[in-house]
């Protein structure tokens, strides 16, 4: 995407990131959960952002169905229109993390292109967490009734089915929630993304 030559960012007349964190007491980062629909990413997004507020941390979530129902609502479930949804969502969380805050993302994010574009975009600071489950047991749980309507022709590229999620191949971690209970899953994110967020860790 070409940008324009009318745009000057203002960043180096602002706050810096490194001023909010020392005000925050921690370190900025990107978490972002991805895998199928109805893996748990959600689930888990919520239980560690209510997990890092009872502990004082200052986080900002970003959900799929939330992000389309505004940010992203001109965009449908083609491949392209699914770049452009990671990338706004990058973009938006390189914000965040500029504002010393840890953003904590659910995304369903099904082709390596668009992990490779989202880290092209948030470098160092994204911490990546393959929240693997088979379509089996997802569909099995079916948390949306999005299974149902897939199988009935009633939606459209529905990932897993009509359109590829493609398998990771170097994510920074991997949470078995067909195997693991939402306590045991959450207790092992939060090991793993704390020395990443506390200060001074």
């Amino acid at each position: 995407m070409k940008k324009s030559s009318n745009i000057h960012p203002i960043f180096d007349q602002v706050l810096t990131r490194e001023d909010k964190e020392k005000r925050t007491g921690q370190r900025a980062r990107v978490i972002w959960f991805y895998g199928l629909s109805g893996s748990g990413k959600s689930t888990l997004a919520n239980a560690l952002e209510r997990r890092l507020y009872s502990e004082g941390f200052f986080t900002a979530l970003l959900d799929g169905d939330n992000v389309r129902g505004g940010l992203n609502a001109n965009l449908g479930f083609s491949d392209e229109d699914r770049d452009e949804n990671i990338r706004r969502i990058a973009e938006v969380s390189k914000l965040f993390v500029q504002a010393g805050l840890i953003a904590i993302n659910s995304f369903i994010t099904p082709l390596r292109r668009q992990r490779e574009s989202a880290r092209a975009i948030l470098g160092e600071d994204l911490i990546e967490v393959y929240v693997r489950c088979s379509f089996e047991k997802c569909a099995e749980r079916d948390v949306k009734g999005l299974y149902a309507k897939a199988r009935a022709g009633e939606v459209a590229a529905f990932t897993g089915k009509d359109s590829s999620f493609e398998e990771p191949e170097t994510p920074d971690l991997v949470i078995e929630t067909e195997k693991n209970k939402v306590e045991e899953s959450l207790a092992e994110v939060y090991r793993f993304v704390l020395p990443g967020i506390k200060a001074g860790a």
